[in-house]
């Protein structure tokens, strides 16, 4: 049926949502009157007794004294009998539906209402939120390259090292890699014997505190069991939020790239509260981060557990329940790429139900402190079992953090790429868009943060068509304390990557920079909001790199071809990593130890 609606703008400056409402109305077929913006109260209430309207829309934005003049307008409609015989509703900044309700309206509408829920409010309908509108769909970011390279030179030099690194593993193994086997059995077993003796099995290629844990059921002093009850609060927080909660968009185009977030407070019940509000607040995906001893121990525990501090426990049954906690259209990562238990934390990510994983030869050794032969063993085994369960991983460069250049940092990346590729996987390239050392001592980013980013896509993509998802996290070393500022370097980044057209980025919080402890609920929302602006703000226009981007990007690929030669050259990668061609002790990098000597020749 249709309505006859008479729409009064009490505010001479702020009607712009009325007549936003009323084209809604119009369209949907509805008798509309707009009044001018300088109506007194009892000129107002004269002409709905004239136009004998159903519904009255009035817009005003509340300030001091506002309350009492709609509060009157109320007390006015109300003794010229209107208040049976129209609706009444209002909206504006600061209006909420508690607010219209105490001053006699039927409804009110605060920032951010739709014109849809207007037309529905003045024909008396619920409003029913179009689901498909912020429906929040998982992109498989690999699925549009084909990985061929366009700089036949460095495809050449890259496919004869990783015939050498292949033919230097030929023979050898490590504890890591027997683990990870055992583990997949363990996993895939319905046999309480063959687990109890498989288990044993599994020990006997642990650490002591590891060993402990099977054999005595002692864990770390910093890490408990979840208990019963805390995992059915956690059950009941998840059931209860995801009743209440709906899932924000931040791409503004389709050209915005997905936005990650990494977590890892070391409690996976808080662990689950910062991915309902990254969900929540539009975050596309999340970022598993495990502790720093876990890396560098030998084994996993198992159970659902807690840890004090930084870094999360990785065991197959935390895993199992963040993923269980997960909206299933948000994109999850299980890092594997600085650490002894590599393989096997491929083998959990996989059948835990993990989108994507993390490795890299080069930074694990030389910036995460993984034994270069055992990383390469390692990471060789966690690639072919990332092809088999279809994980795509990053190969992130943060040894850039160190000091190492980042011509270095990529020819170490195109390494492990195209050992991938050679396995079967698809390799994500992970450049960092930072203020590094290197621009730091050589100036590259005195004038803008722009150019020398700019000139890592245009090196990457002048070599191979590949997926490139810049972090980790994206604006590093530009943050301070100062959360305002942490947010403003963070989406200007998200800007620039975005108008490079990167398929993804990963941000931190506005606090993680400088929290020195726990980072807040709200320090997540400010640079996820602060990233919704900026692509907001760009649409599609886009930022534009001087011409020292480009002079960049072609110095990067020629130095990127001198590493790749003198490491091809060198004969042997593992010892170009120990000799420093990769990144030396004067830039920052030092080949790891955990791990050292460990190494097992096959029988």
């Amino acid at each position: 049926m249709k309505k006859k609606v008479l729409l009064v703008p009490l505010d001479p400056v702020h009607d712009i949502g009325l007549k936003m409402i009323k084209r809604g109305l119009e369209e949907a077929g509805h008798n509309v009157i707009l009044l001018p913006p300088d109506y007194s109260l009892e000129e107002i209430i004269n002409r709905i007794i004239e136009t004998r309207v159903d519904t009255v829309l009035i817009s005003r934005t509340l300030g001091y004294g506002v309350a009492e003049l709609l509060g009157r307008f109320i007390d006015l409609a109300d003794a010229a009998g209107l208040r049976d015989k129209v609706t009444f509703g209002i909206g504006g900044m600061a209006i909420t539906p508690e607010l219209a309700a105490e001053l006699g309206f039927d409804a009110g509408f605060g920032p951010g209402t739709t014109v849809e829920e207007a037309v529905a409010f003045v024909e008396g309908r619920e409003y029913v939120p179009d689901k498909q509108r912020n429906k929040k769909i998982k992109k498989d970011m690999t699925q549009n390259y084909d990985y061929n390279y366009k700089n036949a030179r460095i495809a050449e030099l890259l496919n004869k090292i990783s015939q050498q690194i292949l033919h230097w593993g030929e023979d050898k193994t490590s504890p890591g890699i027997l683990r990870a086997h055992i583990r997949e059995r363990i996993l895939n077993s319905r046999d309480e014997k063959e687990v109890k003796e498989l288990k044993q099995e599994y020990m006997s290629f642990c650490d002591e505190a590891v060993k402990s844990f099977y054999s005595k059921g002692e864990l770390n002093s910093k890490t408990r069991s979840l208990t019963q009850r805390e995992v059915k609060a956690l059950e009941e927080y998840v059931k209860d939020v995801e009743e209440r909660m709906t899932l924000n968009i931040i791409q503004k185009t389709e050209k915005n790239p997905l936005i990650f977030i990494q977590y890892g407070t070391g409690c996976p019940f808080m662990d689950i509260a910062h991915i309902k509000l990254a969900e929540s607040w539009g975050a596309d995906g999340v970022v598993h981060f495990d502790p720093s001893w876990g890396a560098r121990t030998e084994g996993f525990y198992e159970g659902f557990l807690s840890h004090e501090e930084d870094g999360s426990v990785i065991t197959y049954e935390n895993l199992s329940k963040i993923k269980e906690c997960l909206n299933r259209n948000i994109l999850w990562q299980v890092r594997a790429h600085r650490g002894v238990n590599t393989p096997e934390t491929v083998v959990l990510a996989g059948n835990a139900g993990a989108d994507l994983t993390k490795i890299n030869i080069v930074y694990g050794s030389l910036g995460g402190g993984t034994d270069p032969a055992r990383l390469t063993i390692d990471a060789l085994e966690a690639i072919k079992i990332a092809a088999k369960y279809n994980l795509p991983f990053d190969v992130v460069t943060n040894e850039e953090l160190s000091g190492v250049p980042s011509y270095k940092a990529f020819a170490g990346m195109l390494i492990v790429a195209n050992l991938a590729l050679v396995l079967g996987a698809k390799p994500i390239l992970q450049p960092l868009f930072c203020y590094s050392p290197e621009v730091m001592i050589g100036r590259q980013m005195e004038d803008n943060y722009i150019d020398f980013n700019a000139a890592k896509i245009y090196a990457l993509r002048s070599i191979i068509n590949a997926p490139i998802w810049p972090g980790a996290p994206i604006g590093f070393l530009t943050h301070t304390e100062d959360r305002v500022q942490s947010s403003v370097t963070t989406a200007l980044h998200a800007g620039l990557a975005s108008s490079l057209k990167v398929d993804a980025i990963s941000i931190a919080s506005s606090d993680e920079a400088f929290s020195g402890g726990p980072i807040t609920g709200a320090s997540r929302i400010d640079t996820l909001r602060a990233t919704q602006e900026v692509f907001r703000f760009f649409g599609h226009a886009e930022i534009s790199p001087t011409n020292k981007a480009q002079e960049w990007a072609d110095e990067l690929v020629e130095r990127i071809e001198k590493v790749l030669v003198d490491v091809l050259n060198r004969g042997d990668f593992v010892q170009a990593l120990y000799d420093g061609i990769l990144g030396n002790r004067e830039e920052g990098a030092y080949p790891g130890r955990a791990g050292r000597n460990t190494i097992i020749r096959k029988k």
